[in-house]
């Protein structure tokens, strides 16, 4: 493992093109900003992938848990990875699950049986960007109504400022911090100079088109 896990995490995202600057984004929580993390780009890599997984999984691996956690879609991947990891690890069989969102769509459940997987046992639930948390805060919290032992969460990158304290765990282990700026959609500069969002990447593909328009601005 390198001595240097977040080093290691930035030259990944970097080599990846996975790591955007100055452009013109709006995110899940409806805030813009210039920069992205565009995870994407790193799962067609399986090499980096399982890299990543490695990392997460060296990480929490004295912990010894026996189940890996990870909200659908985007952690699907970072868990069984991680989970395959820690099973090398440990020489034994450590299982794979994900939370998926309720029929409300207000929260996280474990279905398909993985709720008899997680119960009385010890779980990390692993995610891949953090911004405001509120995926990672579900995923634990699904995995604890169904009576799993959340020992720890890790994420790839944390670029909300997550801590420990406001996930409500008494572990987490980002692979890496990255703060960018971000802005109120009504207060933002980058749509008061006319700068178009992007459209491709983030939740700027629900804009109108309108050159420099929030998605939410109609709303």
């Amino acid at each position: 493992m390198p001595r240097d896990p977040e080093r290691r995490v930035r030259e990944i995202l970097a080599d990846c093109g996975a790591l955007i600057a100055d452009d013109h984004f709006v995110y899940t929580s409806g805030r813009h900003g210039p920069a992205y993390v565009n995870k994407d780009a790193l799962y067609p890599d399986t090499g980096v992938v399982r890299e990543i997984c490695d990392l997460m999984a060296e990480s929490v691996a004295r912990l010894d848990p026996d189940v890996v956690c990870g909200p659908a879609l985007g952690a699907i991947i970072l868990s069984q990875w991680t989970a395959h990891r820690l099973s090398e690890l440990s020489g034994r069989r450590v299982l794979s699950v994900y939370a998926e969102k309720t029929e409300d769509g207000d929260g996280l459940v474990l279905r398909r049986g993985y709720d008899d997987l997680v119960r009385d046992r010890d779980v990390v639930v692993v995610e891949d960007i953090v911004n405001t948390g509120l995926s990672i805060r579900r995923t634990i919290e699904a995995v604890r109504e169904a009576g799993g032992r959340v020992v720890a969460a890790t994420a790839l990158v944390d670029r909300g400022g997550s801590e420990a304290t406001s996930l409500d765990v008494d572990v987490y282990l980002p692979l890496a911090k990255i703060e960018l700026v971000t802005y109120a959609a009504e207060e933002c500069p980058l749509c008061r100079a006319g700068v178009p969002v992007n459209t491709r990447l983030g939740k700027g593909g629900a804009s109108s088109g309108s050159r420099g328009e929030s998605p939410g601005a109609r709303k």
